[in-house]
């Protein structure tokens, strides 16, 4: 049990901090605005137009970071302080949900095994947190309910992995667009790079800290039966 609040505590500190940069690098790049004076409206459209994706609508959306791909609908969803602002920033992470359209277009394996498991980890979001916590109470009379718990935690670490090269495609994609289009240059381009990998580093923290927590309530399951 202390070894799992280690971990959790520590991961807890991890995510905050990796949080807490993510959020200082993203308002100092805000503050430095693009040579061309593209918004993120503008830099979104463009990038669409220019892999050829003219079915995507590049939509404005309230809230902070709330920036999204909705394959549903074909959105490009930019929240206010990116979709009007003219800065790296704002750049960095027009093209980064652009990138996610761009995977949606050519059918990018990862984003497809991704959306299939959406309605499958909505579905074990749902209950997972009640199966378990019933699991753990009963472990030595019914341990196949933790055991059905366990799994339905798994979908979800599943996902958190699956994750990963999505959102680092995603990000390469942009990338390699923004210093091509010349959106970036030398002076802006690295802090474009530098603010998508810290965004990256907050799936790797999560996805991590899902597979301790896996780790964790496994080994409660395993426990319990060699106690029983």
């Amino acid at each position: 049990m202390s070894m799992y609040w280690i971990l959790f505590i520590g991961f807890a500190l991890l995510s905050w901090l990796v949080s807490s940069s993510l959020q200082r690098k993203f308002e100092r790049y805000s503050q430095i605005p693009l040579p061309n004076g593209m918004t993120g409206k503008d830099v979104a459209e463009k990038m669409l137009r220019d892999n050829e994706i003219y079915d995507v609508q590049v939509t404005a959306t309230r809230g902070h970071l709330t920036d999204n791909y909705n394959p549903t609908n074909k959105t490009v969803n930019l929240s206010e302080s990116v979709y009007y602002s003219n800065s790296v920033a704002a750049a960095a992470v027009a093209a980064h949900e652009c990138g996610h359209a761009i995977q949606h277009a050519t059918a990018y394996a990862p984003l497809k095994m991704r959306s299939a498991l959406v309605p499958v980890v909505s579905f074990s979001s749902s209950i997972m947190t009640w199966v378990l916590l019933g699991g753990m109470l009963l472990i030595n009379t019914f341990p196949q309910l933790l055991l059905f718990g366990i799994i339905l935690f798994a979908t979800t670490t599943l996902f958190s992995f699956i994750t990963l090269p999505v959102e680092i495609n995603a990000s390469r994609r942009a990338l390699v667009w923004l210093n091509r289009a010349g959106i970036t240059n030398v002076a802006t381009h690295d802090k474009a790079e530098d603010a998508l990998k810290s965004a990256a580093y907050t799936y790797v923290v999560a996805a991590l800290g899902s597979l301790a927590t896996l780790l964790y309530y496994i080994m409660i399951f395993l426990g319990g039966r060699n106690r029983g």
